[in-house]
C-alpha cells in the first residue's frame, strides 16, 4: 500500500478534546448561570417540590421507629412528672387553705383599724394575665419578654407577680410584647416590709449571691434580722401594692470591720421557671384624682355691706 494512503490520524483511545481548563471554566460558568437563574427565576423550584413528594414517604418509614421510642419515653417521664406534680399540688393547696384563713382574719382587722383611722379603704388591684415568651437576649441581665404590651394595657413600671411572690416589673413596652425584670437583676430595687419586726428596707437584685438571690443592703449589724424572716412589699414607692411576697432571709453575714450586715435573701418567685404571671397596675394609677374645690366667686367692688 503507497505511504500516501495512510491514515495518519490517532486512534479514538489518544484523543484527548478540550483542555481540563477550557472545561473547568465552562462548567464554573454554566454553575454561576444556573445559580442565579434559579435566584431570580426559580427554575429549580418545581423539580425540588416533586423530589420533595416522592421522597416524603421513605422519610416518613424512616421516622417511625424514632417516633415509637420518644413516645414511649416521653409517656414514662410525663406520667412521672404528673405524679410529682399532685403531691406538690395536694401539699400547697393544704398550706394555702391555712394561709387564706389567716388572711381574711388579718383582712377584717386591718378594714377595722382603717375605718379607726378615717382612712380609706385600699383599692382593689388590677392585674392582667400573660405569659413568659423567653428570656431576653442580654446575657449580662436577668430578663424575660411576655406576651402583652400596649395593646392589653400594659404600663410602663406595673409589678409582676406570680403563685409565689413578685417577679419582677415591666422596664420596656412594645405594642404586643413587653420586657420584664426580674427581681435577682442588679439595677432592680424594691422597698420590703420586714413581716416579723414590721422594719422597712429596700432589696438589691444580687445574681452574685449564692442562688442568684437579692441582698438586703443598709441594714446595721445590730439591727434585728433573722435567718428565715419574710420579705414583703411595703407599698411606700406607689408602684407595689403593698403585702406581696418578696424574699426570705438565709444567711445573715456580720463582720466588726463594717458597720453594715450582708443580708442575703432567696426570691419566693420562680425566677427561672415561670411561665404564667399576672401583670398588676402600679399603685400609683390606682388612686382616683381628688375632685377640685368648687371655686368662690369674687365679691364685687361696691357690693352692699
Amino acid at each position: 500500500m503507497p505511504l500516501g494512503t495512510l491514515d495518519r490520524s490517532p486512534p479514538p483511545f489518544f484523543k484527548q478534546g478540550p483542555s481540563a481548563l477550557s472545561k473547568l471554566m465552562f462548567f464554573s460558568a454554566l454553575s454561576l448561570f444556573l445559580m442565579v437563574a434559579d435566584t431570580r427565576f426559580r427554575i429549580t423550584q418545581p423539580v425540588r417540590a416533586a423530589l420533595a413528594t416522592a421522597l416524603y414517604p421513605v422519610q416518613w418509614l424512616a421516622l417511625q421507629p424514632v417516633r415509637a421510642v420518644k413516645g414511649g419515653s416521653d409517656y414514662f417521664t410525663s406520667l412521672n412528672q404528673a405524679q410529682s406534680s399532685s403531691e406538690e399540688a395536694r401539699k400547697k393547696l393544704a398550706l394555702q387553705s391555712l394561709r387564706a384563713s389567716q388572711v381574711e382574719h388579718l383582712t377584717q382587722e386591718n378594714s377595722r383599724l382603717r375605718k379607726l383611722l378615717g382612712l380609706r379603704e385600699q383599692l382593689a388591684a388590677q392585674v392582667l394575665a400573660a405569659e413568659v415568651l423567653y428570656d431576653a437576649a442580654d446575657p449580662y441581665t436577668r430578663k424575660v419578654i411576655i406576651d402583652k404590651g400596649t395593646a392589653q394595657g400594659v404600663d410602663l413600671g406595673s409589678p409582676v407577680v406570680d403563685e409565689s411572690g413578685v417577679l419582677g416589673q415591666v422596664t420596656r413596652v412594645h405594642p404586643l410584647v413587653s420586657e420584664v425584670t426580674l427581681v435577682v437583676d442588679r439595677d432592680l430595687a424594691i422597698p420590703v416590709l420586714n413581716v416579723r419586726t414590721g422594719a422597712r428596707s429596700v432589696a438589691y437584685g444580687d445574681p452574685g449571691s449564692p442562688g442568684s438571690g437579692l441582698e438586703l443592703r443598709f441594714m446595721g449589724s445590730n439591727s434585728d434580722v433573722q435567718q428565715g424572716d419574710m420579705l414583703t412589699t411595703s407599698g411606700v414607692d406607689g408602684v407595689y401594692p403593698p403585702g406581696l411576697p418578696v424574699a426570705t432571709i438565709t444567711r445573715i453575714e456580720r463582720r466588726a470591720e463594717s458597720a453594715f450586715a450582708k443580708i442575703y435573701c432567696a426570691p419566693q418567685a420562680l425566677v427561672t421557671g415561670a411561665r404564667h404571671v399576672m401583670v398588676v397596675k402600679p399603685l400609683s394609677s390606682q388612686i382616683p384624682p381628688q375632685p377640685e374645690a368648687p371655686s368662690v366667686p369674687a365679691k364685687k367692688k361696691g357690693s352692699a355691706k
